[in-house]
């Protein structure tokens, strides 16, 4: 049976965000707003329950493992369940905690092309890593019409194949305006024995068809919850940038993802990277309740999943 840990369900900052004082983080910190503390998102993915694939690496990954008893079996004198990082774009707060795992032996890391170069130029963790545990890297197979699936070692009985997005690179990526496949991935899991299936895209711009076709496969969708509206963080003037710009679907209005979950025949459809400003986080708010009549869930750190 596949396991999934969500090990952080948050956006970049995590919630509530250090530094903000919005409506659900003062909430939050002065017991006004009912809601879960959050931190910044990252799953872990296992057909056996002792080895696991990290799917991203969040800056708060040394918290998360500490939450994580699954992740440290204990084997031997210095050990850890992680078999393998997986990373679905070159983003700071789904690459940083590459950093965290230095003391350990090298690290086997999935990526695209387009990853591996932002991490050897414009963010080269890489190159740093190159002078403590070192890395290993495996070229992603990038989708592009026939399916092409892969399999990872320890991760027997999973299948995965890289699903491209639309969606954005990194500030610091040469394709920042210009996107290439492979910038941003979704993950679609098949559990060969059960032929279960796992969707997970955190970062989620618009439904391409291969994009489309893809979440209509899976048993369980775990996709992007970033923000409410399209014009969120506008209009509390965190930024100039509606949620399109930033490469992310809003969940309210015409098109936008609960309008997309509504068609899918996914069994359980689960909103993961969800921004500090999303109203959703107040368990008691309007928006909350929609989600829940609409049969969507909310991400939380610590939620587990078997298919």
């Amino acid at each position: 049976m596949m396991k999934i840990i969500v090990l952080g369900s948050a956006a970049g900052g995590g919630y509530p965000q250090w530094n903000c004082n919005c409506r659900n983080c003062d909430g939050f910190r002065t017991g006004l707003v009912r809601s879960r503390p959050r931190t910044q998102s990252s799953i872990a993915v296992s057909a056996n329950g002792t080895d696991w694939l990290l799917v991203n690496a969040s800056p708060d990954i040394l918290a998360q493992v500490r939450a994580t008893p699954a992740l440290q079996p204990a084997r031997r004198v210095r050990d850890t369940g992680i078999a393998a990082v997986l990373l679905m774009d070159a983003q700071v707060d789904h690459v940083t905690g590459l950093m965290m795992l230095r003391e350990g032996p090298a690290i086997p890391l999935y990526c695209s092309e387009p990853v591996w170069q932002d991490l050897r130029a414009g963010f080269p963790l890489a190159r740093v890593l190159e002078h403590y545990c070192g890395v290993q890297w495996h070229e992603l197979p990038v989708q592009q019409g026939d399916r092409t699936g892969f399999t990872v070692p320890r991760m027997d009985g999973l299948r995965f194949t890289a699903v491209p997005l639309d969606s954005k690179a990194p500030p610091y990526s040469p394709h920042r305006e210009a996107p290439v496949a492979g910038d941003n991935i979704g993950l679609l899991v098949e559990d060969l024995a059960s032929r279960r299936k796992l969707f997970y895209a955190p970062g989620l711009g618009s439904i391409a068809p291969m994009t489309s076709a893809a979440m209509r496969e899976a048993d369980c969708l775990l996709v992007d919850g970033t923000f409410w509206t399209e014009d969120e963080m506008i209009a509390l003037g965190f930024s100039s940038k509606p949620a399109a710009a930033m490469g992310h679907l809003p969940q309210h209005g015409p098109g936008g993802m609960i309008e997309v979950l509504d068609g899918m025949p996914a069994g359980r459809k689960i909103l993961i990277h969800i921004n500090n400003t999303n109203p959703v986080l107040d368990e008691d708010s309007a928006q909350h309740a929609t989600l829940l009549r609409h049969g969507i869930e909310l991400a939380h750190d610590g939620m587990e999943i078997e298919l």
